[in-house]
């Protein structure tokens, strides 16, 4: 309508939950303010990169350089056409903050020279392993995220789920349906080359951290004035005779005139029993190449310096173990599990026949 207000239509579909980019209202993707909420995105992903990139240098020993992104509203079959014949795609969906779909895609070759970067070889096959550990950096990548994410919204029940990494053909990767927003990331792995790197974002999913970081909300619905105090005012309502009250509004006028009571239902508070993060339970990556001591312990006696001092060739010594017991596993001097001594081919080894209890780990270290 020419005079801003709104018809009978449009409050209609505002009582219905009907989101307001349908109505050519701001929201993303689509919409008036579409830009501006993009720009926030854009803005908050831009200031992680640096993070990002020294994770990346970590894990992969290489002088990375990760790029600000350019992010863009895209469909499926649009966005397919810019990718390679076949792609790593790493589902990684927020399970909880902000639920929803999330992914990152890399061509073949990026997923080759990163897994190659990680695991210190040559010619590198993308096979079970190989996607083991690019989920493994986009584990990293988005417990940094993660992290950025609840500084700035100050919300702290942020996770996603963990990363799950497939080497497909790319019509097979799994996208959102519906459109989608893409960013698009420079990524410079060390060797001067440029590897293209895209993270996707559902709409519902983006348009409920652009809200949380400030932006517009995609699905918000205006105060509405009914004459009631405390009540914003929608322009153009109170000049609408006719409307139509919904079923839901007698309801909540009667609990707030008080002549019906309220509805209490008791509280159900989470477990207290803490719960890994995915940064926490992604940082053991990096120290998976450390080299610990294993040692395989036949037994101990003691000896006066005397005795030690008069062996020779020939002297027995008796250790603290009977014939038959099961010998000890040590790394790094401390007790981790017991075994029995085998023979493999000419070489002795040892077959693990018991884990020794964390408690009795903690009481071996202490």
């Amino acid at each position: 309508m020419s005079d801003g207000a709104l018809s009978q239509d449009e409050i209609d579909a505002l009582l219905g939950g009907v989101d307001s980019s349908l109505l050519g209202g701001g929201g993303m993707p689509g919409g008036g303010g579409a830009d501006g909420d993009r720009k926030a995105l854009e803005d908050f992903l831009g200031s992680t990169v640096g993070a990002l990139s020294s994770n990346l240098a970590m894990m992969t020993g290489a002088q990375v350089t990760l790029n600000k992104p350019r992010l863009e509203t895209s469909g499926r079959d649009a966005f397919l056409q810019k990718l390679p014949e076949t792609v790593t795609a790493v589902k990684a969906d927020f399970t909880s903050g902000f639920p929803g779909e999330h992914m990152f895609i890399m061509g073949e070759d990026t997923a080759k020279k990163i897994a190659a970067l990680m695991n210190k070889e040559d010619n590198i096959e993308l096979d079970e392993m190989a996607m083991s550990v690019i989920g493994e950096v986009i584990s990293q990548l988005t417990g940094t995220q993660i992290t950025s994410l609840t500084d700035k919204t100050g919300n702290k029940n942020i996770a996603v789920m963990s990363p799950e990494a497939a080497n497909v053909p790319k019509a097979v990767a799994a996208l959102p349906g519906s459109d989608f927003i893409a960013a698009s990331y420079d990524l410079d792995l060390g060797d001067g080359a440029v590897y293209p790197l895209w993270e996707i974002f559902g709409s519902q999913t983006a348009a409920e951290i652009t809200a949380a970081l400030g932006g517009q909300p995609s699905q918000a619905m205006p105060a509405m004035d009914m004459g009631m105090p405390g009540m914003g005012a929608m322009p153009g309502m109170g000049a609408m005779p006719g409307m139509a009250m919904p079923a839901m509004m007698p309801g909540m006028m009667t609990g707030m005139m008080g002549s019906s009571p309220a509805n209490v239902q008791p509280v159900q508070f989470p477990g207290l029993s803490p719960q890994p993060t995915p940064q926490e339970q992604g940082n053991i990556g990096l120290i998976m190449d450390v080299f610990m001591e294993m040692t395989v312990e036949l037994g101990r006696t003691r000896k006066l310096i005397k005795e030690i001092l008069g062996m020779g060739e020939g002297t027995i010594i008796e250790l603290d173990k009977l014939a038959g017991e099961p010998v000890d596993i040590l790394v790094n001097h401390k007790l981790i599990a017991k075994g029995e001594v085998v023979v493999i081919d000419e070489n002795f080894g040892v077959r693990v026949t018991e884990i020794v209890s964390p408690m009795e780990r903690m009481n071996e270290m202490g």
